[in-house]
């Protein structure tokens, strides 16, 4: 097998003030000891002012990592500049405080894409959530266009489509890579199911914190991917995002972005979703 250049892009700001030292490491020690001999782990700081560039140095001395300081305007900014940077094919995203526990999974996923000339691969993630539990985030495909279908963490990118697609849109400060999955799947690139559990992310709290925008993105997102293919109304678009309500009419677009096969389990995935968010919200209600 050839060995193309992974690229790891990690956003960092102030490592240390905000106790992050220990769980930078251990993201760094598991990439290390991954089988797959070409990686490359850049790291994107903003601009930090505790001693995270000098922190940072030393681990670049050691030639465990390349990093950039600069101001950036938020985490999409952040990966976008290390798309630029990077020099690998394949490009994953994790942060300073998530890690690959399986450290043979990176050759084994791009053994995958490379079998399948894949453009993107997606799979299983343990989550941390901030209450001190962990579950499985299952992918769920068939949802892309309601909600985040996978965990971001657990996703590798071919760097040329990225490019091609004009990277992350910063306008979204908390959705941006919902927006970008929704994309490459509209643009009918081609995925592959990577059927193991191999990174460990922690849960992150803006969307929970901002409710708000959240939901104003959530409808601009929509919005710009769909307007050409359904008339969208506010009232529309906000069943959309609190019900995962979506027309008929506009699913029924929306299933041809689907293999055949599917589009029976992509109605039934939709439906069982919209009747999830549905109970969710009846029952917060009523609490």
């Amino acid at each position: 097998m050839d060995t193309p250049l992974v690229t790891v892009i990690t956003p960092t700001m102030n490592l240390l003030d905000n106790n992050q030292a220990d769980s930078f490491n251990l993201l760094v020690e598991l990439l290390d000891m991954q089988t797959y001999p070409e990686i490359e782990h850049l790291i994107i700081d903003n601009a930090s002012t505790d001693g995270t560039v000098e922190f940072l140095k030393d681990y670049k001395n050691q030639g465990y990592l390349t990093f950039f300081s600069e101001r950036d305007t938020g985490k999409f900014n952040a990966y976008n500049k290390g798309v630029m940077h990077a020099k690998g094919k394949y490009i994953t995203f994790l942060s300073c405080d998530d890690f690959i526990h399986d450290i043979t999974s990176i050759y084994d996923i791009v053994n995958l894409m490379e079998a399948n000339n894949a453009d993107f691969s997606f799979a299983p993630a343990y989550c941390r959530h901030p209450e001190g539990f962990t579950f499985l985030f299952a992918p769920s495909m068939h949802n892309a266009f309601q909600v985040m279908p996978c965990a971001r963490q657990a996703m590798f990118f071919k760097k040329s489509m990225i490019e091609k697609e004009n990277y992350f849109d910063e306008k979204f400060k908390i959705f941006s890579d919902f927006d970008f999955i929704m994309r490459i799947i509209m643009k009918r690139y081609n995925p592959v199911y990577f059927d193991s559990t191999y990174v460990t992310y922690k849960l992150g709290e803006k969307a929970q914190k901002n409710t708000k925008r959240a939901e104003e993105e959530s409808k601009a997102i929509f919005n710009k991917n769909f307007r050409t293919l359904y008339p969208l109304n506010e009232e529309t678009l906000e069943r959309m995002t609190l019900y995962s309500d979506f027309p008929k009419p506009l699913l029924d677009k929306l299933v041809t972005y689907f293999p055949e096969d599917d589009r029976n389990l992509f109605y039934e995935r939709c439906e069982q979703m919209h009747q999830i968010r549905l109970n969710a919200i009846n029952a917060q209600q009523q609490s």
